[in-house]
């Protein structure tokens, strides 16, 4: 079967298809419209969470680690010098929470709250700062302080977290799901059923779950309890493969345990293989209709900060370049397909790159010589499809395959751009091999 067919019907949605400050409070940190979709929810969470870990040697830094380190360092020096406004002490230590520094950033903030009592970011970022630092009862007392300070269109996301707070003050070292909104996550006869909510549970759940839940996860990108929230939320508004594929992240990147999670997981993921499995391709664009929930996303993706490539690695014309995913995303298509790739990407037209993610075939078969290469897996392809920034087409030497797997790989090839021809892929690496990614 060719795979013409699936690539331009891909293209074809790809080009078919108010912002706010949120998250930590940070202003250079600028969120969309919430809820995102699922897939742009991911994607950014898991930045936003790996800010806060330090590369290894040899491995390029995160480039918007980079970005807040030097933010922090410019506000450092400004503080230093009696210079700082009390937004600004907010805004540092925003950063420093970020990037992990949680000891450092209580330090800034409760100072920051003597010398400016009623100011509501310094509130909400000291009490997450607290949070992050195990001390629930002081957490608590600030976020308590942040909710009766925060403007209308940030309360009900405070108060949010304040209840997540006061359920885990309740039950020390309990690892269950916690109970943001009175209900529980089954069917009319109590079973634990894929795309099913019992309609007296759905009468209480807020209609803005989703887009709340997601903002404090986005405060706490590293809280593996609030992914496993929006699983359920994904399961409950009917997108079984989504809520499957967050719980596989929780059980393998978070590395959770509880046994409702790891039930549920199992439930979920054998109904989404179920899917898969029974998919007609001729129908694929309609029958994901059935699965796509009542969520209706306001945003492709929340993070809108626009990513460095100052810090990015000098360019090896002879050896293996490590290509970040922030690098594809940052180009730029107009209406007419030009894409305007950033200039660090075109220097490595025709060089040998690395990089890491998914496999998405193409076609049918379980062994694969050519496939898409995506960085975070999909639940259902037609609902949460990358951008076209974030596929890259990738074509095994002539005659070789690669098993099609679930886990993360490495691909290695030569990469080359499409500047002009909008029929194929903006992203092609050729004569690929395929390795485990450790």
């Amino acid at each position: 079967m060719s795979r013409l067919p699936f690539i331009t019907s891909v293209l074809l949605c790809l080009l078919a298809a108010a912002q706010a400050r949120a998250g930590l409070y940070y202003s250079g940190e600028a969120i969309a419209d919430l809820p995102s979709q699922w897939r742009g929810f991911l994607l950014d969470q898991r930045l936003l969470r790996n800010i806060a870990v330090k590369p290894a040697t040899g491995i390029p830094a995160n480039p918007l680690r980079a970005r807040y380190e030097q933010a922090a360092n410019k506000l450092e020096q400004a503080r230093r010098s009696g210079k700082l406004k009390a937004d600004e002490l907010a805004d540092l230590g925003g950063l420093y929470v970020r990037l992990g520094d949680v000891a450092r950033a209580v330090e800034i903030l409760r100072t920051a709250q003597r010398d400016f009592p009623h100011h509501f970011r310094i509130a909400a970022n000291l009490a997450t700062a607290w949070q992050l630092q195990g001390d629930l009862h002081q957490a608590a007392a600030s976020l308590q302080q942040a909710v009766r300070l925060a403007p209308g269109n940030l309360q009900k996301a405070e108060e949010l977290q304040l209840r997540l707070i006061q359920q885990r003050q309740r039950r020390p070292g309990n690892q269950d799901l916690d109970d943001l909104f009175g209900i529980r996550y089954l069917d009319e006869m109590g079973q634990y059923e894929p795309g099913k909510l019992a309609a007296t549970e759905r009468k209480k759940l807020p209609s803005e779950a989703v887009a709340l839940v997601q903002q404090v996860a986005l405060w706490l990108p590293a809280d593996g309890r609030l992914l496993w929230q929006l699983a359920e939320l994904a399961n409950a508004h009917g997108d079984v493969r989504t809520a499957a594929a967050i719980m596989d992240g929780c059980v393998t990147e978070f590395g959770m345990s509880a046994a409702d999670l790891r039930r549920h997981r199992q439930v979920l993921r054998a109904a989404a293989d179920a899917l898969s499995a029974n998919a007609d391709p001729g129908q694929t664009r309609t029958a994901h209709q059935n699965h796509a929930g009542l969520i209706k996303p306001r945003s492709r993706r929340p993070l809108l900060t626009v990513l460095s490539t100052e810090n990015l690695p000098s360019i090896d014309p002879a050896g293996v370049n490590p290509l970040p995913w922030a690098v594809l995303a940052d180009t730029r298509v107009d209406r007419q397909f030009k894409p305007a790739f950033a200039r660090y990407l075109q220097e490595l037209n025709g060089k040998r790159v690395s990089l890491s993610g998914f496999i998405q075939p193409v076609k049918e078969e379980l062994e694969l010589g050519s496939f898409l290469l995506i960085e975070y897996p999909v639940g259902c392809w037609f609902c949460e499809m990358p951008e076209i920034t974030n596929i890259v087409l990738v074509e095994l030497e002539a005659g070789k395959t690669t098993p099609y797997k679930r886990s993360l790989i490495k691909v290695t090839g030569e990469l080359h751009l499409n500047f002009t021809v909008p029929e194929k892929f903006l992203y092609e690496i050729r004569k690929a091999e395929v390795t485990e990614v450790d």
